[in-house]
């Protein structure tokens, strides 16, 4: 099973909001995912991230592979 870290998108239309989840590859990106480790609101200035480093660092040891954006949101909060 390929574990992702990525962000599912949230909000109303013209509104985003995401949660940055750990989700089977495998699945939709708004579908099914394993456990929520974060939220992203780009609306606000500056934009909000909100992690558990915790959370993040554990599935990362386990093998998750982040994806480009989140990778970047990570090295912001300095998780990684």
């Amino acid at each position: 099973m390929a574990v992702k870290i990525r962000l599912k998108r949230m909000g109303a239309k013209k509104n985003p909001f995401y949660r940055i989840v750990v989700a089977d590859s495998r699945y939709p990106r708004d579908g099914r995912f394993i456990e929520e480790v974060g939220t992203y609101n780009p609306m606000t200035e500056p934009s909000e991230v909100k992690v558990d480093a915790e959370k993040v660092k554990k599935w990362i040891s386990n093998g998750a592979q982040p994806t480009d954006t989140v990778k970047v949101l990570l090295k912001k909060n300095g998780v990684l």
